[in-house]
C-alpha cells in the first residue's frame, strides 16, 4: 500500500474528486457494516476500520457498525476453563457459556470498538440487541441424524436465537444525527432470556429493517469464488440459488449468501461481500468505480 506521503498533492486532489460521485449515490443513505472474524485483527486493522467508518459520517452517510467476537469469545472460554460441547459442529451455549459470551460481545469487543471509532473523531454508541428491545429472537433449532438410530433428531443449542422482530425505536434516535450505532449480536427471547445471535443473521435482520443502501459483510475470503476460485464480481438472487443448488458456493458461504438473500428480500438494496483484510475494503467498495467483493443483488 503507498504511504499517503508519497501522494502529491494533485493527485489527492483528484482521488477526492472522482470519490464525489460515489459519495452523492450514498447521500443521507444506511450502510450496515458486517465487522468480525480476522477481520477484526490487530490493533492497526481496527484502528484503520474505525477511521473509515467515521470518515462514511462525514461523508453524510449513515453507517451502523454490527460485529461479531468468536475469536474472543473462545479465547475467554479457554482462559476461565469452560469446556464447550458442541452437536453437528454447532457449539451449545449453556448458561456458564451465554455469561461469558455476553461479557466479551456486549463488554469488552463492543466497547474497543467504540472507543477506536470516538479515537477517530466519531461519536460511536455501543449497544446490543437487547437495549430498547431492539431484536427479539426466538432459539434456533437444528437437526441432526442420528448415526446408530439413522432417525433425525432435534438438537438444543442452548442460548442461541434467530432474530424474529427489529424494533427501529432505539436505531432511529440515533442514526443521522452525527451518532454512531455499534452493535453486539445479543438479542433477547420472548420470555426475557438472552440469546447469542450469529453476526451475520443480525447484520442482515437489522439491515433489512432498516431498509439499507448496502449491507457489507466483512469476512476472510475475497467474496463469492467460481469453481476455479476466481471472483465473482455481482450475483443475482437467482444465480446465487443456482451457484449454492450445483455446489458452487459450499461450507460456510451457504449461510452468509443465505443471509445475503433474506436482507435483499426485507428491502437491502444490495449486499457485498468483501474481504475485511484489505486496507480501507469499506472505502474501496463504496467510493471508488472498482469496488471489491462480490455484490448481491435482486
Amino acid at each position: 500500500m503507498t504511504d499517503a506521503t508519497e501522494i502529491s498533492p494533485l493527485d489527492q486532489a483528484r482521488i477526492l474528486s472522482e470519490a464525489l460521485p460515489h459519495m452523492q449515490e450514498y447521500d443521507d443513505e444506511t450502510i450496515v457494516i458486517k465487522y468480525g472474524g480476522h477481520a477484526m485483527g490487530a490493533e492497526d486493522t481496527a484502528k484503520a476500520f474505525a477511521r473509515d467508518i467515521v470518515l462514511l459520517e462525514q461523508t453524510a452517510i449513515n453507517p451502523v457498525v454490527v460485529h461479531g467476537g468468536g475469536p474472543q469469545i473462545a479465547t475467554m472460554l479457554k482462559r476461565l476453563g469452560i469446556v464447550s460441547e458442541f452437536a453437528a459442529g454447532l457449539r451449545i451455549t449453556d448458561a456458564a457459556t451465554i455469561e461469558i459470551v455476553e461479557m466479551v460481545l456486549a463488554g469488552s469487543v463492543n466497547k474497543q470498538i467504540v472507543g477506536y471509532i470516538n479515537a477517530a473523531g466519531g461519536k460511536a454508541v455501543g449497544l446490543s440487541g437487547k437495549d430498547g428491545n431492539m431484536v427479539k429472537a426466538s432459539k434456533t433449532t437444528r437437526t441432526m441424524i442420528d448415526p446408530d438410530s439413522n432417525i433425525e433428531k432435534a438438537i438444543d443449542l442452548g442460548f442461541v436465537g434467530d432474530p424474529d422482530k427489529v424494533d427501529l425505536t432505539l436505531l432511529n434516535q440515533l442514526i443521522g444525527y452525527e451518532l454512531i450505532p455499534v452493535l453486539a449480536p445479543l438479542a433477547t427471547s420472548h420470555d426475557g432470556q438472552t440469546l447469542n445471535v450469529n453476526a451475520d443473521t443480525f447484520a442482515g435482520a437489522v439491515a433489512g429493517a432498516l431498509k439499507a443502501k448496502r449491507l457489507l459483510l466483512l469476512t476472510d475470503v475475497p467474496g463469492v469464488l467460481d469453481k476455479s476460485k476466481k471472483l465473482i464480481p455481482q450475483l443475482s438472487v437467482k444465480d446465487a440459488r443456482k451457484l449454492i443448488a450445483d455446489g458452487t458456493i459450499s461450507g460456510g458461504m451457504i449461510p452468509k449468501v443465505e443471509t445475503c438473500i433474506y436482507a435483499l428480500e426485507q428491502g437491502v438494496q444490495g449486499v457485498v461481500i468483501l474481504d475485511g483484510k484489505v486496507p480501507h475494503a469499506v472505502l474501496l467498495e463504496l467510493f471508488t468505480n472498482q469496488g471489491t467483493g462480490t455484490l448481491i443483488h435482486k
